[in-house]
């Protein structure tokens, strides 16, 4: 049996190291100015040493921008077509990385090398602005993170069920329509992140944010590969200057004027969610060292990021509408616009499916990390939410078991599996709330925020 012991400090972020008793000229001038010699073990705020890096931020943005939308994007080039498509994702880009580069400026207070630290999004909303603002922010915010967690359980059975299907059609020839229920691969990926959500902070996941960075790089160049194959087979690219044609005849029927607007504005909301990360900004910031100050840092990877992830989608969009034009599936690796080699889309699709499992946990960290602060400050002695223990586990270290964390973390995780379950077109719902929430969370409130540190600096 291994030994457990109780402490109520509450991750350690009030200690102090405890100083000697004769001081040098060093240590007095440490006393004086505080930010001259931080401690080695904690931070300016108390709290523990931060040891993200240039590298870590950028794995963290690249999972939680470049998703499983990827493979959507050859279908939203189809319906804004050659001209519209690429002009669109530049654009998406580019005021991304405006905004999130206001944003990662106002990561802390009056100073932005030596304020008061905003530790979430929320943090930021509450310091600048305050106000029915934070309410409106938050609402939009958690929704959005709990509609994600929805989303990613339902894209990730639909991968588990076309490495199945894929491997069912090589065997019968494509005789067998291969029909499946999806609900037991949901509940499969759902246990596995009732696992995973147990990992307790933002900046102890970076090692499954690099490893869901690399799972995208690689189903996303499987996808671009398999359309360049799919080009040079034709001899030719297909689509055109405008997207998908009024009177085209698809499996959904005729396209009319009114699907074809809605088609567009279906792919402007794709465009606009698979760049959505705003939301989550300050606190892979949060996750940084310093110095240099964390806000030059979150720039550099914000540029590199997003430029990575630019030229990415638009390869794999560009590559996937020279393959298949209007016809362009909607996943190009689950919609079956691709059937061999089976074994390679059965990589792809793996790849998928562990890059989920990280981008689950990127989004929903700041959600259990908002309801386990507030429950903290609304039972402060209540030994079930405050109380930590700690837990050897050999070959691992110490592991810090919270009881509230566990049981509240699995009980949202059962409860996203089992909406998931119950309606599997919430995909689409997902894109619709991410297109709702690109404007108040990626645009507007992070403008608002610098406008108001700025005024506040000046005066």
């Amino acid at each position: 049996m291994f030994q457990i012991e109780e402490r109520h400090d509450i991750r350690h972020y009030l200690q102090v190291e405890v100083q000697p008793k004769t001081r040098n000229d060093t240590e007095v001038e440490s006393v004086i100015n505080p930010q001259a010699n931080y401690s080695k073990c904690f931070d300016d705020d108390g709290r523990l040493k931060r040891t993200g890096t240039f590298w870590t931020a950028s794995s963290h943005i690249i999972t939680a921008v470049i998703g499983s939308g990827v493979l959507s994007l050859a279908w939203a080039m189809g319906q804004l077509g050659w001209v519209a498509g690429p002009v669109v994702m530049v654009l998406f880009a580019i005021v991304n990385l405006y905004t999130s580069n206001l944003l990662a400026q106002c990561y802390r207070a009056d100073d932005p090398v030596k304020g008061q630290r905003n530790y979430t999004y929320m943090d930021a909303i509450k310091a600048n602005l305050g106000g029915r603002k934070v309410f409106f922010c938050g609402l939009i915010q958690y929704l959005n993170l709990f509609g994600v967690a929805i989303g990613y359980t339902i894209a990730a059975s639909v991968s588990m069920m076309a490495i199945k299907r894929s491997n069912c059609f090589h065997a019968s020839g494509g005789k067998d329509p291969c029909h499946m229920s999806s609900n037991g691969y949901m509940i499969t990926f759902g246990i596995t992140e009732v696992v995973f959500s147990q990992i307790p902070d933002f900046d102890q996941i970076w090692w499954l944010s690099i490893v869901a960075a690399i799972m995208s790089f690689t189903y996303s160049a499987v996808g671009l590969g398999l359309g360049i194959g799919k080009v040079a087979e034709n001899a030719a690219f297909k689509g055109s200057l405008t997207g998908i044609s009024i009177g085209t005849v698809t499996h959904a029927g005729l396209v009319s004027y009114t699907q074809k607007l809605w088609r567009s504005l279906q792919a402007l909301g794709a465009i606009a969610f698979a760049y959505s990360y705003s939301v989550i900004l300050i606190e892979i910031q949060d996750t940084i060292g310093s110095p240099p100050a964390e806000y030059k840092t979150m720039k550099k990877a914000t540029s590199f990021s997003i430029a990575v992830t630019t030229f990415f989608y638009l390869l794999c969009g560009c590559m996937g509408y020279a393959a298949f034009g209007d016809n362009a599936p909607g996943n190009l690796l689950t919609g079956f616009g691709f059937y061999n080699p089976y074994w390679l889309l059965d990589i792809a699709n793996i790849a998928i499916i562990v890059h989920l499992v990280g981008a689950y946990q990127v989004y929903c960290q700041p959600l259990f990390a908002f309801v386990e602060k507030w429950s903290a400050h609304r039972w402060p002695k209540n030994d079930f939410v405050t109380a930590e223990y700690e837990m050897p586990i050999p070959f691992f270290g110490v592991y810090q078991v919270n009881l509230f964390r566990i049981v509240w973390r699995s009980i949202f995780v059962v409860v996203t599996t089992l909406i998931a379950m119950l309606m599997p077109f919430f995909n689409d719902v997902v894109g619709i709330l991410g297109a709702m929430g690109f404007w108040p969370l990626t645009v507007y409130f992070p403008i608002e925020i610098y406008f108001s540190e700025e005024d506040r600096t000046m005066d």
